[in-house]
């Protein structure tokens, strides 16, 4: 196992460089001059030398190159040119409260969408099974935005419910006070998709030859569907869970937005008004070395639910 882990690791670098180099190639050739933007329209070449100088992109690329790996290496991007504050600490402190948002939210969707995948898909065929697949294709023809603006209009001020937006200091208040309403409009929104998915990949398991068997040994249902179909499905369903969660921490930003949280998601969409280089090339790059962090625990998991799996 941890010959694979060390091996998954340094196969990584390859990619991790690819991507170094992608974002470096973006921002200095297709991005423009950062001087210009922090300059202002009220600027002189004086000014604007000054400024290159600090920032070093008076340097050749490939002093800059090495600079920005540095800066990767060390989780140091410098400040941020609109606020003044240290990427570092914007990145960790937005961090928590998409967590807060995130976290939950993954589990309830998965849980339910599991526990409805399991249900329906024993009865395909069926009015239950229909009428579901029908909700779940309504509910997914419905923009998000309709579901915050009904949501914050008739839950947070006309039933006085939840807070229409903010957020407080201490973890057990946002999470049970703020959170509240967006998990639960997110969970409107991802766990029809989620279901549709999930019901495939049991009716998948459910037609196998193992399922007869074990009905023809007399098994019952309860442990055919939640030992032998869960544990096969689970593979697809780990995959798809774990492929989701970097681009649902970036991905929340409408939610984010709407309802004033200050997380990742929100700080990107202030970033990118703002040209704010330095913290949309650390979200990036991090997002990314993310991306294939989660992919190394998708094969370690599916390892821990099927020991006949084999890691190479």
């Amino acid at each position: 196992m941890i010959a694979y882990i060390l091996r998954r690791l340094w196969q990584m670098a390859p990619t991790m460089l690819g991507v170094i180099l992608l974002v470096f190639f973006l921002f200095n050739w297709v991005g423009g001059d950062p001087a210009y933007i922090l300059a202002g329209k009220m600027s002189n070449p004086a000014q604007i030398a000054n400024i290159r100088t600090q920032l070093g992109i008076d340097q050749p690329y490939y002093v800059q190159l090495w600079i920005f790996i540095k800066q990767i290496a060390t989780f140091n991007f410098g400040n941020s040119w609109s606020t003044g504050e240290p990427v570092s600490s914007i990145i960790l402190t937005r961090l928590g409260p998409s967590l807060t948002i995130l976290v939950p939210l993954t589990i309830l969707e998965t849980l339910i969408a599991i526990a409805l995948a399991l249900a329906i898909a024993f009865r395909r065929g069926s009015f239950t099974d229909r009428a579901v697949m029908v909700i779940c294709t309504t509910a997914m023809s419905i923009s998000i935005l309709v579901y915050i603006i009904v949501g914050q209009y008739f839950f947070a001020y006309q039933l006085n419910l939840f807070p229409v937006q903010g957020w407080g200091n201490s973890f057990a208040e946002n999470l049970f006070k703020y959170s509240a309403l967006p998990i639960l409009i997110s969970l409107a929104v991802s766990v029809a998709p989620s279901l549709r998915l999930f019901r495939t990949f049991v009716l998948d398991e459910v037609n196998q030859d193992y399922v007869r068997t074990a009905r023809a040994k007399g098994v019952s249902e309860h442990r055919i569907k939640w030992v032998h179909v869960l544990r096969n499905a689970a593979i697809p369903i780990i995959t798809y869970v774990m492929s989701n969660l970097p681009a649902l921490l970036i991905g929340a930003f409408l939610i984010e937005r709407f309802f004033s949280i200050p997380g990742i998601g929100r700080e990107v969409i202030l970033a990118v008004e703002r040209s704010d280089f330095p913290v949309i090339k650390a979200i990036t790059v991090y997002v990314a070395a993310a991306t294939m962090l989660f992919n190394l625990l998708t094969d370690l998991l599916y390892q821990a639910v099927d020991p006949r799996v084999q890691l190479k």
